[in-house]
């Protein structure tokens, strides 16, 4: 059940090189084309089926990635523009119980996240490398992150859902 839960693995933070920003952000820039290309050819049965027995569709995936980018992109710009802020979390198992996850076409979430990631991959490579070293509080986790650890674990959560997609389509 773990290799269907986290198909690529847990998320693991890295030391701070040029090398992996660079990985990471690629990895933010292309997350809509990857998470497109893993849909693609899907039927609307495939589309709805769960990754693993009470897991999501890749219905749910495709919306709850676009969720949670959303709130990814606030993350960071409250991260530079605040002292430390507490972000707000969100309860993204309900999120992906509210009807626009049924009803809205998955393509406007595909859709948004090319916008989104446009945004956030052009104002994260704007970054200095003292500014990654910035942070913000989770207060669901009683944690203060550092905006690094956040780029990391975005870059992964992206890859993270669309392999839960490939899952389904490669069965």
């Amino acid at each position: 059940m773990q290799h269907l839960q986290y198909p690529i693995g847990n998320y693991q933070t890295q030391p701070f090189s040029e090398a992996q920003k660079n990985k990471w952000l690629q990895e933010i820039q292309f997350l809509p084309s990857d998470l497109e290309a893993a849909i693609e050819n899907m039927d609307a049965a495939l589309l709805a089926k769960p990754y693993r027995p009470g897991g999501w569709s890749s219905i749910q995936v495709v919306h709850h990635v676009a969720d949670s980018h959303m709130n990814a992109y606030t993350r960071f710009k409250l991260g530079i523009t605040e002292n430390n802020p507490n972000i707000k979390p969100y309860l993204e198992q309900e999120w992906a119980l509210l009807h626009d996850v049924n009803t809205v076409p998955i393509n406007i979430s595909i859709t948004l996240l090319y916008a989104l990631h446009t945004r956030l991959h052009k104002f994260l490579v704007s970054l200095t490398t003292a500014q990654w070293q910035r942070t913000i509080v989770h207060p669901q986790h009683g944690k203060q992150l550092t905006l690094w650890h956040l780029l990391g674990l975005y870059a992964w959560h992206g890859k993270h859902h669309t392999a839960h997609v490939l899952l389904v389509k490669n069965g």
